[in-house]
Order: structure tokens, then sequence, then C-alpha cells
């Protein structure tokens, strides 16, 4: 029988996924921060080994911005395929509330020294018996590490998604919505911008389970 855990243990592996039209986009292990049963928080960091577009992947090694325009085309045809990526030089941890069209997300470098908050914007989360399923909604905000500023991200490719039916009506209006939120609480230092984390690197790397569908 499957069992979906209503909150995970700190510490514990949990597999974040991106699944697109019940196909998935990306999935990636982490270890638990936090986890309330409403918001959870994840750890990840160098070495952990995840699955990636191959399309995005190639973008990350030659910077060639026509991979990047490849990848949504290939999410909008459902033709994709994932390729193993190993993360490399920086620490993540990333946070969400149930409810919420966006995550926020702290990069550290290996010093535990905050480089700069990042925000996705992604569908809210539901758990499964590996983790959580969200999506990415191709839309991202970059805020400095002491909160002064801020800027937009990858704005044309979420233009091109809308055009080619990524996202949906409804999700834009969502996304509308969540931007206006997540500016109001930066500019407040309200919420997950009033947290600080640090990642036990005395963990194991957390690893991807054998049996994961889409692995």
């Amino acid at each position: 029988m499957t069992v979906i855990k209503s909150r995970f243990d700190v510490g514990e592996t949990v597999v974040r996924r991106d699944v697109f039209r019940e196909k998935v986009w990306t999935a990636s292990p982490h270890r638990v921060l936090a986890d309330d049963g409403d918001r959870i928080t994840l750890a990840y960091w160098p070495g952990i080994v995840s699955l990636a577009p191959c399309a995005w992947i190639a973008s990350l090694e030659t910077g060639n911005p026509a991979e990047r325009d490849r990848m949504t085309v290939d999410l909008a045809s459902g033709q994709w395929r994932l390729g193993r990526w190993t993360w490399r030089d920086t620490l993540w941890v990333s946070g969400q509330r149930v409810g919420d069209y966006f995550g926020v997300g702290q990069f550290f470098d290996q010093k535990h020294r905050l480089l700069r908050w990042y925000v996705n914007f992604q569908r809210p989360y539901r758990r499964t018996e590996w983790g959580i399923d969200t999506f990415d909604l191709l839309l991202d905000l970059i805020v400095e590490s002491d909160l002064s500023g801020y800027r937009w991200k990858d704005e044309d490719e979420y233009r091109q998604g809308r055009r080619l039916g990524v996202i949906s009506d409804m999700e834009h209006r969502a996304v509308q919505e969540a931007r206006d939120q997540v500016i109001a609480l930066i500019e407040q230092r309200r919420g997950p911008f009033a947290e600080s984390w640090t990642i036990n690197l005395t963990w194991p790397l957390p690893m991807l389970p054998l049996d994961l569908p889409g692995a």
C-alpha cells in the first residue's frame, strides 16, 4: 500500500519532482531541514545527482541560448529526454508553503555565506510517497542577499511558455498574484525572507530511489 506522509523528518531524503502532463521533467533528491505539514524546507548541495532535461544540461555546459529555447519547445511538445546532472559550487536551501505558487530559495557559498535569494514561481506542491511534486512555471526572481534589490529572470522564457501553452491562463493569473505577494514579503522582510538556514554537510548525499517513476 502506498504511504504518503503528512510530514517528513528532519534529515530524511525526499525527492522533488517537476511533473508536466504526468511526465517527469526533473527529479532531485534533497534532505529535509524542516517540515511542519504546511511549509517544507529542503537542502541541496554539491555532489548531489539529479535528473534534468538534456536541453537544460546542454545549455549549462555550452552557454548556448538556443538550447534554452529548445528546452521550452521540448516541454510544450512533450518530447524530452532526461539526463543526469551533478550539482556543483553552491549550497541551496528551498522552501514552499502549501497552496503557494512560489518557492523561496537561498544560495550559499561553501563557507555558508549567503550569496542571494532566489524565487521560483511554481505550482503548489503535493506530497507523494517519495517527497513532493510541483512544476516550475519558468519565471524567477533574483534577490540581493540583504534584500536591498531584485531583478526578474527568464521573462522571455515565461512569455514563450505562455505562447506554447505550457502555462495556462489560470496559472498566469496565479503567477501575477504571487509576484505581488513576493514583492510585499521582500519589502516587509517577512515570511521566508526572515528565515536563515544552515545545511548539515555531515549528512550523506541524498540519492534518487531506484524505483522512482521517471528515473
